[in-house]
C-alpha cells in the first residue's frame, strides 16, 4: 500500500509566539480515511494547512512522494484537494458549473475538458441539476457538495476537509457522510463530529495543545477519551489521553 502523506517532527509557531504544532508525526496510506479529533486550538487546522503548503513549518512533510517545498507546490496542490469549513469561501463564480470548472481551468485544462470534468464531478456529488444555478442560491448542504465537486474535478489523490459538517443540519450531515464513503480518494477530516468520523474514517488521531496524544480505531479512541457524539468532552471530563 502506497504512503500518500508522510509527516515527521513537524513544528510550527505563529508570529505571536504561540507554538501551534509540537513534533507531529503522521502518515496516510492510499485508500485510508483518518479523522483528526481535538478541541478548538489543539492544532488540527494548522496541521492540515501544511499538507498543501498553505503553511510551512519546521520538519519534513512529504505528499505523494514529493517534499512540500515551494517548487513542488503546483504538483502537490493538484494531488491534495482542500475543502474548507466555510463552503462560501470556495464558491465565487456566477454559476455552479463555472465554479466547479475553475480549478481544472486553473490547472491548464482546455475549456471543453474542464467543463466535462466539472459536469462529471457534479454528477458524482448528485448536483448536476444545479449546474446553471447561482451558488449563493444553494442550501448549506448543497454548497458543501459543490465545494467538494470543485475539488473532485481536479482529480486529487487526497481529500482534506476542515470541519466539513459545520452549518449542516442532521439530514445534511448524514448525506455528507454517505457521499464521503463513496469517494475513492484517501481522506483526512479535521472534525468535532464523531458521528461523521465513525461513519467515514478508519482511524483517528487526537490532537491536544499541538501534539498528537493518542491514535487508533475511531470507536476505540472516542470511547477511551470520553468524547460525546458532538465531539466535546463528556461529563466524565476525560478529554485527554491518560
Amino acid at each position: 500500500m502506497a504512503r500518500l502523506i508522510d509527516v515527521r517532527n513537524l513544528n510550527y509557531r505563529y508570529d505571536d509566539g504561540t507554538a501551534a504544532l509540537r513534533g507531529i508525526d503522521f502518515q496516510l496510506e492510499d485508500g485510508e480515511s483518518v479523522a483528526l479529533l481535538g478541541a478548538n486550538g489543539s492544532g488540527k487546522t494548522t496541521f492540515i494547512l501544511h499538507l498543501n503548503g498553505l503553511l510551512q513549518g519546521q520538519g519534513a512533510v512529504e505528499v505523494c512522494g514529493l517534499p512540500v517545498t515551494k517548487s513542488n507546490l503546483p504538483a502537490i496542490r493538484s494531488k491534495v484537494g482542500m475543502v474548507f469549513q466555510d463552503s462560501e469561501s470556495q464558491l465565487f463564480m456566477p454559476t455552479v458549473l463555472e465554479d466547479v470548472a475553475f480549478g481544472p481551468l486553473n490547472l491548464g485544462m482546455p475549456a471543453a475538458a474542464a467543463a466535462a470534468a466539472a459536469q462529471a464531478a457534479l454528477e458524482t456529488v448528485e448536483m448536476a441539476a444545479a449546474a446553471k444555478r447561482a451558488p449563493y442560491h444553494l442550501s448549506a448542504g448543497e454548497k458543501k457538495r459543490v465545494a467538494i465537486a470543485g475539488i473532485l474535478a481536479m482529480n486529487p489523490e487526497v481529500l482534506v476537509l476542515d470541519e466539513p459538517s459545520t452549518f449542516l443540519d442532521p439530514p445534511g450531515r448524514r448525506a455528507l457522510a454517505k457521499l464521503l464513503t463513496t469517494l475513492p480518494q484517501a481522506k483526512v477530516l479535521a472534525t468535532h463530529d464523531t458521528l461523521l468520523a465513525r461513519a467515514v474514517c478508519h482511524r483517528a488521531v487526537f490532537f491536544q495543545e499541538g501534539r498528537i496524544v493518542a491514535q487508533g480505531p475511531v470507536d476505540e479512541l472516542v470511547n477511551r477519551l470520553g468524547w460525546d457524539l458532538r465531539g466535546e468532552p463528556a461529563e466524565t471530563g476525560r478529554s485527554s489521553a491518560s
